[in-house]
């Protein structure tokens, strides 16, 4: 890893008046041992005031750790004490920066940070009202695609950190970007498998804009939210079964038994009828097999993107012979877009679990919340 050595100013903005160096006082910045839920990032406060900031999983399968020392901007330290190895220093609050996933977005905005972006691609996908009116006014510019940026525009922005989304380590533009000095913060929250995992990355976000008390004031809701609501869900003494995925070509895809999607129906109170399957990710099967398993299910969730029943039908008729579809108990997230088409679960699930978790215990025990009102699914018509 890279040597990065960073000497500040002799002079603390920290202090209203001058002090000698022995009345000078390191800030100390709680972080560590906080980290509940999410197992791919952690955070280290150090005795000199900045904080270590270690992503263990930037991509699946990743074979390699990267650290970021975080030092604020005024921090009075004396020369060479953040001599670290690691692979970028980085003096905070941020102030200007580039995001890359629309899975950033709602954890930043909630941070009230938004204004320090300046950049992304891929903006029409963005679906945040306050974002939107950033990327349409011009102060947030559209950068081309994440796996092959507008280097040029993204030079010419000057941002002091891009927080990188890459499925592997063969990001050319990132290398390129790090190479002209611009460090890239790998952001792993995609790959968490827990929901309320890949919501604590608000506490990744924290510390590059010295905002750590509203992401724990933030999590705490969400939290309290999600295991309230999944109390709730064992008053039920219903436990329905549950399909999900749909046909592409010849191959059904679902979720694993070990997914984000499964535990989501797990806490729900339901039963996925691939709950039993390894994998974090997404299985590839025949149709028979999923005839032979869910022929009966009580509910569909997540059929694709598919937004009507008449749709299904049209792309494949063997959707027929399953009794959610005869009974109507499709449910999708492909109904609830942001004003450019961008899908609002994409952008905003992965940041508020309770919201998902309550719209399932409402779809498979309507009878525990009644007057609850779907918030990123709807029934398909």
């Amino acid at each position: 890893m890279k040597k990065c050595v960073l000497i500040l100013c002799a002079c603390s903005l920290w202090f209203v008046s001058c002090r000698s160096e022995k009345e000078k006082t390191p800030i100390k910045r709680d972080a560590s041992a906080k980290i509940k839920y999410a197992t791919g990032f952690q955070l280290t406060s150090r005795e000199n005031g900045t904080m270590l900031m270690e992503v263990s999983s930037p991509w699946p399968g990743a074979d390699k750790n990267f650290k970021y020392l975080l030092a604020p901007r005024d921090l009075d330290l004396e020369p060479n004490a953040l001599q670290v190895d690691v692979d970028a220093v980085i003096l905070v609050p941020v102030q200007k920066f580039i995001a890359t996933s629309t899975t950033h977005i709602p954890a930043l905005e909630s941070l009230d940070a938004l204004d320090s972006m300046v950049g992304f691609p891929g903006t029409q996908y963005v679906s945040s009202e306050k974002a939107r009116k950033l990327i349409d006014s011009g102060y947030i510019q559209e950068l081309g695609a994440n796996e092959s940026l507008n280097t040029e525009m993204t030079l010419a922005l000057a941002p002091e950190v891009v927080f990188g989304f890459s499925i592997s380590d063969q990001n050319s533009s990132y290398k390129f970007l790090e190479d002209a000095g611009i460090p890239v913060i790998y952001n792993g929250d995609w790959t968490e498998n827990s929901p309320l995992g890949k919501a604590e990355w608000i506490r990744f976000f924290a510390p590059f804009f010295g905002k750590e008390q509203e992401a724990d004031s933030i999590f705490s809701v969400i939290e309290r939210n999600y295991q309230e609501a999944k109390q709730l869900a064992t008053r039920s003494k219903e436990k329905p079964s549950v399909m999900s995925g749909a046909l592409y070509k010849d191959v059904w895809y679902l979720p694993g038994g070990d997914s984000w999607a499964a535990q989501f129906i797990e806490d729900a109170n339901a039963d996925y009828l691939w709950a039993d399957t390894p994998g974090t990710g997404s299985l590839s099967v025949s149709l028979e097999h999923v005839l032979e398993r869910a022929t009966d299910a009580d509910v569909w969730v997540s059929p694709s993107q598919f937004t009507s029943l008449e749709e299904m039908l049209g792309a494949s008729s063997h959707y027929a012979q399953f009794k959610p579809l005869k009974q109507k108990k499709i449910y999708t997230y492909a109904l609830k877009k942001g004003p450019t088409g961008g899908l609002i679960y994409f952008e905003s699930a992965p940041q508020r679990p309770d919201l998902v978790l309550k719209d399932l215990i409402h779809i498979f025990h309507p009878d525990l919340m009644p007057s609850y009102q779907l918030h990123f699914f709807s029934p398909l018509e």
